[in-house]
């Protein structure tokens, strides 16, 4: 595929944010499951990364830091029961979804004007508002992680109305995008973040167990879980408008 992954920098691009939402919203709109109504990949997946997380490593360092700057299985069990039975009420609609659209799985043509998006591996029908989160959760980046890079509300509803508005042509559907939709939207996607910040923790904390690249992934985990537990209070304090 011609083109050039992006950065961090580049999601936030006024240009590239709106390729990158239409090209998520296309991808939204494909229907490939015959008529069947899709359910959530999402709970399933946690659920069996879950059971896969090690509490015991080979080194000492690494099960001294477990202990310490990882949150008790207990604990993040109950977390994780607690997101299930709240955001799967926030009536998301399920769609096909990447489930991993960090900045390098995004390739720019900027000779012909679009975004294309590689590396499905982790793809499968999930709540829309989880891919889209997730989406914003990459803008912090992978290796170096900063969540100053979050996008801002006001980026977001950029982002989102420009989501909106191309879902609505891929579905064929003629109503213009209102403020009650694109608030909604605002809404659930910054709850289901959460769930973006666990799902990778449960990741990292695997491939910290059984990974032979060279990657702090502990580390990363510890990042994860940790911006879960602050941006909760104020993420949980958004209502979606009646």
């Amino acid at each position: 595929m011609q083109g050039d992954a992006l950065g961090t920098q580049d999601v936030r691009d006024p240009v590239l944010l709106r390729l990158i939402a239409t090209e998520m919203a296309r991808i939204h709109a494909i229907h490939a499951h015959n008529g069947c109504i899709p359910k959530p990949n999402l709970w399933i997946k946690m659920r069996k990364y879950f059971s896969l997380v090690a509490t015991e490593f080979t080194d000492q360092a690494s099960n001294t830091r477990i202990r310490e700057e990882v949150p008790s299985k207990e604990v993040l069990e109950k977390e994780m029961a607690w997101m299930k039975e709240h955001l799967s009420q926030l009536g998301s609609p399920v769609v096909l979804c990447h489930n991993d659209l960090l900045c390098k799985n995004i390739i720019h043509n900027l000779k012909e004007g679009y975004v294309r998006f590689i590396d499905y591996e982790y793809s499968s029908y999930n709540y829309q508002a989880f891919d889209i989160g997730n989406h914003f959760n990459e803008f912090a980046g992978m290796s170096e992680l900063d969540y100053a890079l979050y996008p801002s509300r006001e980026l977001q509803l950029d982002w989102l109305h420009t989501y909106l508005k191309a879902y609505k042509r891929f579905t064929k559907k003629v109503e213009d995008v209102s403020q009650r939709e694109l608030e909604t939207l605002y809404v659930q996607v910054n709850k289901f973040s959460l769930a973006s910040h666990f799902f990778w923790g449960f990741w990292a904390l695997i491939q910290a167990k059984y990974s032979s690249i060279d990657f702090d992934f502990l580390g990363y985990a510890v990042l994860r879980f940790d911006q879960y537990f602050k941006t909760k209070p104020n993420v949980m304090a958004l209502k979606i408008p009646e």
